[in-house]
């Protein structure tokens, strides 16, 4: 048996009709960029999560980067996410030319550490010069932002995230890039904070055939500058406002969005039904399986399990062709990349032991309860 980490082809099908239908009306159109699909799309997308606006973008690191834009984010300032995350949170924070500081993460849910977090911002209000003009402050950098990560489909602790924002006078950027449909107490993350930013990489519960993005906010100046800046910082042709991006999502891609969008909670709902399945049949295995909070309702856009000697267990797997992943084989503080933010070995222990030891187990709506079966009969072989 082939098992596939994540089986696009699958879902394709059973919408083929309607896929085709949506990309023949944009054909017929001849509407390529922005225009009435992608408005529709927003609509549709900002009343999904609850919010006022929504601004289509061409992938999820240019979302992210507007949303630290948009918010004046550049030299002198912190923003505060973690190490255990795709490189394109912290890219974005660099390409603003602020400094991005990371937190260690919860070992039970791989987001941010709030009572960590707390010990960061006391600490940095103590060291801190309250008078931006004394000589004293020259060269420092303040937090401004903290970003974060609903890592894997599931929302982090954000009262509390909310509640140190509002002490300390930072943003709070929620990067729901893996969490389309996932709540936090009751609330679709993204609605949250001052913006919550999404990818629709073709992976994600809700992906594209192709590369795009979204920005959720409830502020109008926020998406009324997020908007400009998408479309090389105009209002209307030729009549540019500020120096902007091309960071436009096309209206193939939000053809095929509204598609998928109707089907987004039915496909979460099949991913925790196999979640749930997973974490029945893999009890009494030396293994950690994801842990949904009380909170949190998780959209396990990822199925992520811990395990000891996981180099040897991932070879195992896929010589029996289920094709897992490793997400992330190396946290952001070590990599090449980073080094010159003085970050070491033994800073973040939490993320650094997770990075040793995780697996991605094939999860998608359409996964079947003997694909299931056969990828903890595999696991139970190598483990037992």
């Amino acid at each position: 048996m082939k098992i596939p980490l994540v089986d696009l082809k699958s879902q394709y099908e059973e919408i083929k009709d309607e896929i085709q239908e949506a990309i023949n009306r944009v054909l017929d159109s001849s509407a390529f960029i922005l225009g009435e699909e992608v408005t529709k799309f927003e609509e549709e997308f900002a009343k999904f999560c609850n919010t006022k606006y929504a601004i289509g973008t061409s992938s999820g690191t240019s979302a992210l980067h507007l949303a630290l834009l948009s918010l004046g984010i550049g030299e002198g300032d912190e923003v505060i996410t973690t190490p255990y995350t795709f490189t394109a949170t912290v890219e974005t924070i660099i390409h603003c030319g602020a400094k991005p500081v990371f937190i260690d993460i919860n070992p039970r849910n791989y987001n941010i550490d709030v009572q960590k977090l707390e010990e960061y911002l006391k600490l940095s209000e103590r060291s801190g010069d309250p008078d931006p003009s004394s000589p004293r402050s020259s060269g420092r950098t303040r937090p401004k932002a903290i970003v974060p990560i609903h890592l894997y489909g599931q929302s982090a602790d954000l009262d509390p995230i909310l509640k140190l924002a509002k002490k300390y006078n930072l943003k709070v950027i929620e990067d729901a890039c893996q969490a389309h449909g996932a709540k936090y107490k009751g609330k679709r993350v993204g609605s949250t904070g001052d913006i919550g930013c999404f990818s629709f990489y073709p992976g994600k519960n809700l992906g594209a055939y192709g590369d795009g993005g979204m920005v959720v906010t409830n502020d109008e100046e926020i998406a009324d500058k997020i908007r400009c800046l998408r479309d090389h910082g105009r209002r209307e042709k030729y009549e540019h406002q500020m120096i902007g991006y091309n960071y436009r999502l096309d209206a193939l891609q939000a053809a095929i969005l509204r598609i998928k969008l109707k089907y987004l909670n039915e496909w979460n709902e099949k991913r925790r039904k196999n979640a749930l399945i997973y974490n029945e049949l893999l009890k009494g295995l030396d293994i950690i399986t994801p842990y949904e909070e009380e909170y949190a309702k998780h959209v396990y856009h990822l199925y992520v399990v811990r395990v000891k000697g996981r180099d040897k267990v991932y070879e195992s797997l896929r010589t029996k062709g289920i094709l897992c992943g490793i997400h992330y084989p190396l946290p952001l503080h070590l990599q090449k990349a980073y080094r010159y933010l003085g970050y070491k070995e033994g800073d973040f222990p939490v993320a650094e032991e997770c990075t040793r030891e995780v697996i991605s187990l094939p999860i998608y709506p359409e996964l079947k309860r003997d694909q299931i079966e056969y990828i903890v009969k595999t696991l139970k072989k190598k483990l037992t």
